[in-house]
């Protein structure tokens, strides 16, 4: 381990290392990360990640948690660790550059962890002086005075785009939902990393006992050269212990286990592939604004207590239908979910069908205004609601953008892990999941011309 070499740094940089070599404290951050962290980066890593960061210095390192235990933030500052002090076997210090990637199952999980490393730095100027330029385009890349140069890829197409490419890190995040794993690990990341000796990083939330599963237990039989770790979402003290104390009452046991409690469970139950999520997420073209003489179609799920009201605004003009607007929200009055309903019918035009169960029938008489569509939950309407989304997405007519945002509970949501979640048996909070499964409904219908039994006739 070492500090990149000082011949390759611009005067000004070079008399900032050296003025900061006289202390102490930048030495001893060489070689411990979490020292890093608190003094340079202002960040004060939770036991676990402090752990985390400590130990997880082999050849291979696999770290499964539940979700919001912070892989992220903890990867985040390894990298930029590694990038500053081009930590490696010091064999190859002749090596004038060094890389680093941070490759995930889609390019925009990818970026997850590259933004994050721009925000660790963003404000410490000490930092900040060592980065030479950061660029977007054709993918991100964070380029240092020493060399080191970070970059964030995906692993789509059997990780074609990182081939050729040789590398002294690499960290593989959401590895368990990557769907071809062992010809991307074995065949491609392992041989990036040959020419030097390179780190592997293996990171993830569980997805049942899939082929990460089985690394887990290989590396945790090799401890001389892997090192494994898991992590419970309850360790991250910046989460709400309400919220998750809420959550391990509501869900079911195995998605306690496996999505807070960061272990293997095998469900089975799950509506959506993986594959076929993937698939959403690359045909994608993202949010956008109302076009001109496009066709959308607007999906509401009602709140219930503690669920929430969200919408979906699809645009149905071709194919795939793309997912142009999401609006999530709780515990607002009546009157301002139906205003915010009739403003989305107003912003897009089109039609607006929604979930009418219940309290839902005097939500959906109140906007008879903008002719809204009802659709009542019934043994048999839902069943047929999920299998048309099951069968959208499978058909690769689906265009689902990367939505994750914070909760007042301290907590955050993510669509795509609540449509890995969604299943046959327990779908009561699947509220976006039901959302978008309302919108697929109306698009078939209007492009089939058949009524559902779940439709209020007198309104189609």
């Amino acid at each position: 381990m070492r500090v990149g070499c000082p011949t390759r740094l611009n005067d000004l940089e070079r008399d900032l290392i050296v003025r900061i070599e006289k202390n102490n404290c930048w030495r001893k951050a060489v070689t411990d990360p979490v020292l890093f962290c608190r003094e340079f980066l202002e960040l004060e890593p939770h036991p676990g990640q402090a752990e985390w960061l400590t130990h997880s210095t082999k050849s291979q390192n696999l770290l499964v948690t539940g979700n919001r235990w912070g892989k992220s933030t903890a990867q985040a500052a390894k990298i930029l660790h590694r990038a500053i002090f081009r930590t490696r076997d010091c064999r190859f210090d002749n090596v004038s550059r060094y890389r680093l990637l941070n490759i995930s199952i889609t390019q925009d999980q990818a970026n997850i962890i590259f933004h994050n490393c721009l925000s660790l730095i963003k404000g410490k100027s000490l930092i900040e002086l060592l980065v030479d330029k950061v660029v977007f385009t054709p993918y991100p890349k964070m380029e240092f005075g020493n060399g080191s140069e970070i970059t964030a890829r995906t692993s789509q197409n059997r990780g074609e785009y990182i081939l050729g490419n040789d590398y002294d890190y690499i960290n593989f995040d959401e590895v368990a939902f990557e769907l071809h794993p062992d010809y991307v690990v074995n065949e491609v990341l392992t041989m990036r990393l040959a020419d030097r000796k390179g780190t592997l990083d293996l990171v993830s939330t569980p997805r049942g006992r899939n082929w990460f599963y089985q690394k887990y237990l290989e590396l945790q039989s090799n401890r001389d050269s892997a090192y494994v770790q898991s992590g419970r979402s309850t360790e991250n003290p910046f989460l709400s212990h309400e919220y998750l104390a809420a959550k391990i009452e509501s869900l079911s046991p195995p998605r306690v286990h496996q999505n807070i409690y960061g272990m293997f469970v095998d469900s089975g139950n799950e509506i959506l592939k993986e594959e076929h999520i993937q698939q959403a997420l690359a045909a994608s073209t993202g949010f956008s604004e109302k076009i001109q003489h496009h066709r959308y179609i607007h999906g509401w799920d009602l709140a219930r207590k503690k669920t929430h009201t969200v919408g979906i605004t699809l645009d149905v003009t071709s194919r795939p239908n793309q997912v142009v607007k999401l609006e999530r929200f709780q515990n607002r009055d009546w009157p301002d979910v139906i205003e915010a309903i009739r403003q989305r019918q107003r912003e897009f035009g089109g039609e607006t069908i929604i979930d009418s169960s219940g309290v839902g029938d005097v939500v959906w008489q109140e906007l008879q205004d903008i002719k809204a569509i009802g659709f009542v939950f019934t043994p048999k309407s839902k069943p047929e609601l999920l299998t048309n989304l099951q069968a959208q997405f499978e058909s690769g007519n689906v265009g689902l953008p990367l939505v994750e945002m914070a909760t007042d509970g301290g907590d955050y949501w993510c669509l795509t892990e609540e449509l890995r979640e969604l299943n046959w048996i327990e779908n009561t909070t699947a509220d976006a999941a039901m959302a978008l499964a309302l919108a697929l409904w109306q698009a078939r219908l209007i492009l089939h011309s058949v009524v559902s039994p779940g439709f209020r006739l007198s309104e189609i």
